[in-house]
């Protein structure tokens, strides 16, 4: 059984998710301690039961403490399977932060998955439905994976009650992805939106974004509305992504209650900006969750990433646990490159 460390590095949800995953693919059981002991309500919360859960019924593993709030979990996988899945999350917690944990088990089953899931679309914290869909689903199809995302309902803090199926086919056999360079002319996109709130609100969004962006051409973003059976509750967000042929950089904020929409268009925008202007070839966030699909390709992948965040070197640490792989960090003018070799 592999023992890890709860508290290491970042020490939140992220160690749980991919430990599970990483054993389902492995066969390797796992005990996770020391559950996000550093957090101001340690132990697992509702998505993180969920996120267990889901990855158990996948490959109806045997789990032991399951329940809001522990600090310990083993978990035992066995036979992974395909098939049609439903998990209700019960709160606003992350739809997408699910699909992480699932995604790779799903990879390595006999048959096609498809998952429903009902929870937060668009929550702080966690990649927006929108981000997940134009962002991480595009890069990870680069690297010969076939998956699509339909988006049900859109829900928000702190009812949540969105819904939304993602459809995976297996796919054992990673194509890796040589990201040295940022290249090419990038193409600005992006959506903002809205749940059960005024118009007025994402296109205020919009124009802040425009008003950063404007010197990289002309972007193409655009507003939407959802009311009625199309939302759950009120809420917003706005994703921008910068694309070309070879990769996607994201930048994203999420509406709250008391901050002008101007904030919220500006504040993805700058993160951006950041991204396109470092000479980065993956974000921050997706530099992370692209790393357990690089460990797993036919050979070595590599990419330029702004800054070495804590999710990234505790997802390192924790794909070592579980993979013979070699992470090779240096230094690329005022970038970082980090090359991933499979053993």
């Amino acid at each position: 059984m592999i023992e890890i460390d709860g508290s290491y590095g970042e020490g939140g949800g992220q160690i749980l998710r991919m430990s599970v995953a990483l054993s389902a693919v492995t066969g390797k059981s796992v005990k996770i301690a020391e559950i996000r002991a550093g957090r101001k309500k340690p132990g697992l919360a509702a998505q993180h039961l969920t996120a267990i859960r889901s990855v158990g019924e996948m490959c109806d593993a045997k789990v032991e403490g399951l329940d809001i709030g522990s600090r310990k979990v083993e978990f035992h996988p066995r036979a992974l399977k395909g098939g049609k899945f439903r998990f209700d999350i019960g709160t606003a917690g992350s739809i997408t932060l699910v699909f992480q944990a699932c995604f790779i088990p799903a990879l390595h089953a006999p048959a096609k998955s498809v998952l429903t899931v009902t929870g937060g679309t668009d929550v702080r914290w966690a990649p927006p439905m929108d981000y997940f869909r134009n962002v991480f689903l595009p890069m990870i199809e680069k690297m010969g994976v076939f998956a699509k995302v339909e988006s049900v309902k859109r829900g928000y803090y702190p009812k949540g009650g969105g819904k939304v199926v993602l459809h995976i086919e297996p796919k054992e056999t990673l194509s890796p992805l040589q990201l040295d360079e940022l290249k090419g002319q990038l193409m600005i996109k992006g959506i903002s939106h809205v749940g059960n709130l005024p118009g007025h609100i994402p296109e205020r969004m919009v124009k802040s974004a425009k008003k950063d962006l404007i010197r990289l051409g002309r972007p193409d973003i655009v507003s939407e509305i959802f009311l009625g059976d199309e939302a759950f509750g009120q809420g917003g967000a706005i994703v921008l992504w910068a694309e070309n042929e070879d990769t996607v950089l994201g930048g994203n904020a999420t509406a709250e209650r008391g901050v002008k929409a101007e904030t919220v268009g500006e504040i993805a925008s700058k993160e951006l900006w950041k991204e396109i202007k470092s000479g980065a070839t993956l974000d921050i966030h997706l530099s992370d969750q692209l790393l357990p699909y690089m460990a797993m390709a036919d050979g070595e992948s590599s990419f330029l990433v702004r800054e070495l965040t804590n999710h990234i070197k505790t997802n390192m640490w924790l794909i070592e646990q579980f993979f013979d792989v070699e992470f090779e960090k240096s230094t690329h003018g005022d970038l970082h490159k980090i090359s991933v070799r499979p053993g």
